[in-house]
């Protein structure tokens, strides 16, 4: 079964370079295994597009870290708009304890030392679903930085990520340390730059967890179908 893997979608190159560095790895690892890109919104090709040129059955995987919008409505819609038969769709990659392993290993590469403040930035979104993922998340990742994580948002959601840093910076802290809840590079992560704080972490990317989550999904995904 073909894996298709959805992303949100962005205007940065760089970061349609690192969804292609993914899709590399994950046809690495699976072999003989069609692998094929698709985005849910900004750039194309779209998810219906690609399902069109797709021969048999597909797994989709749609590779967000919080259940939101384009999870829960977008991509099952324009799953059905391709009108293939034969495609499951996958569950979303996050929370899981794998990816925050990964963002905790981008934040020590970034320079975070232990004993620093944390602020894990995630995009935001207006469903309070997904806003509870990235609380999850939050959780998740102070189990390895062995203290609390604040959370900030780059859009919708508050607190916005200069305001979480400045919180920090209210307590005391002297160092504030931004985690990465982001997939790739785009406008979002360029924004955390000018958050104030001494160390940014670059966002999950191509990470052996990542990988390793993704193909999970895909094989749960494919083994529901075979037994459906």
């Amino acid at each position: 079964m073909t894996l298709v893997l959805v992303a949100h979608g962005t205007r940065d190159p760089a970061g349609a370079v690192e969804i292609d560095a993914i899709a590399a790895a994950l046809r690495d690892r699976l072999g003989g295994v069609a692998v094929e890109v698709a985005y849910a919104d900004v750039r194309g090709p779209g998810v219906a597009d690609v399902l069109r040129a797709v021969r048999g059955p597909a797994v989709v995987v749609p590779a967000f870290l919080a259940a939101g919008y384009h999870v829960r409505v977008d991509v099952p819609a324009q799953v059905a708009d391709s009108g293939q038969d034969g495609v499951v769709v996958s569950a979303p990659l996050g929370p899981a304890s794998a990816l925050t392993a990964a963002v905790y290993d981008r934040l020590v590469e970034a320079g975070w030392r232990r004993g620093d403040a944390v602020v894990l930035a995630a995009a935001g979104s207006s469903d309070p679903r997904a806003l509870a993922d990235v609380r999850r998340a939050a959780t998740l990742l102070s189990a390895h930085t062995g203290g609390p994580v604040r959370l900030g948002y780059v859009t919708t959601a508050a607190p916005r990520v200069p305001d979480a840093v400045a919180a920090c910076r209210a307590d005391g802290r002297q160092r504030v340390a931004v985690a990465s809840w982001l997939l790739a590079p785009g406008l979002f992560q360029r924004s955390l730059a000018d958050a104030g704080a001494d160390v940014v972490a670059r966002p999950i990317g191509a990470h052996p967890r990542l990988i390793d989550a993704i193909l999970r999904r895909y094989h749960d995904a494919r083994c529901y179908r075979e037994a459906a």
